[in-house]
């Protein structure tokens, strides 16, 4: 099986802060690091790292090749990586001693993928593949509507959360992630709690509490405890646990297993400075002590 991600591409410039700014405030950074980043990126580079083959759908601008360049160097399959006139997404991302960042995100070339580059990736696709979408990309319903027509098994994490992008997936959406904070907004716009949600399977990440799986076709629910670690920096830990736990089902583990490996990746992510160049491998992740 596969896993096709349709996913953003950026530029990651992370600045070390002494805190986070405040509205109208200037504040000197102690440092500059550059990574490859964006919420596909990082996804489809932890299914890689996890073991699974991922297929990687979006766009780069003519200043892109470095990051095309990368991710086949992480092991995605970049033939559907196209190369628009719109300059490569990018991130300004502040990040304090705590671990704790802030984000400014310019979509760029994320936002030029065409329906005809979308199609003929997705016409590769095998039934039961994976599809997995984000919000930082155009096309994500018209990937959702096409991979359901394919027998794909489509999954969402919800991030950047926008609740009418979210709302306007769920009729095709056979699995969903997103945050403590993301599940409450989203109930607040449906009227609906997670174990509520037209989506077979849905996992409320809870940050250094762990994460709660939810069937919702068994009705039954379960908690999963977070590894105990310092954190350096949080950025990335998220995508980290969805490519994990995609990549998990992918290869046929049992859904308490994927979590739990999910789980492990993500903690080691957070004692790393850095995005998509520094996710964890699955020998990493095993070899990992914790506590």
């Amino acid at each position: 099986m596969a896993i096709w991600n349709l996913g953003s591409i950026n530029a990651d410039m992370v600045y070390s802060v002494p805190r986070l700014p405040r509205p109208g405030e200037t504040l000197a950074s102690d440092g500059l690091r550059y990574f490859l980043g964006g919420k596909g990126a990082n996804m489809s580079v932890a299914t890689a790292r996890a073991g699974a083959r991922v297929h990687h759908i979006g766009a780069v601008g003519h200043d892109g090749k470095w990051a095309v360049d990368r991710l086949m160097e992480y092991g995605v399959d970049t033939t559907h990586i196209a190369t628009v006139p719109e300059p490569t997404g990018h991130a300004i991302i502040a990040v304090e001693p705590g671990g704790e960042n802030s984000i400014i995100l310019y979509p760029g070339a994320n936002h030029a993928i065409s329906a005809d580059a979308l199609g003929l990736a997705l016409s590769s696709a095998q039934a039961g593949d994976i599809l997995l979408l984000q919000n930082e990309t155009n096309r994500q319903e018209d990937a959702a509507r096409i991979g359901r027509d394919l027998g794909l098994r489509v999954c969402y994490a919800a991030a950047p959360f926008d609740a009418g992008a979210v709302r306007a997936l769920l009729p095709w959406l056979d699995f969903l992630i997103l945050n403590e904070v993301e599940a409450g907004q989203l109930e607040a716009a449906t009227g609906k709690r997670p174990e509520d949600l037209p989506v077979k399977q849905v996992i409320v990440t809870m940050g250094a509490r762990g994460a709660r799986y939810i069937d919702t076709e068994k009705g039954e629910s379960r908690d999963f405890p977070a590894m105990p670690v310092t954190p350096v920096d949080t950025t990335g830990a998220g995508d980290t646990f969805t490519g994990y736990v995609l990549a998990g089902m992918d290869r046929g583990l049992p859904m308490p297993q994927a979590i739990g490996l999910a789980s492990r990746a993500a903690a080691l992510m957070v004692t790393r400075q850095g995005t998509a160049d520094v996710i964890p491998d699955l020998k990493d992740v095993n070899e990992a002590r914790f506590g």
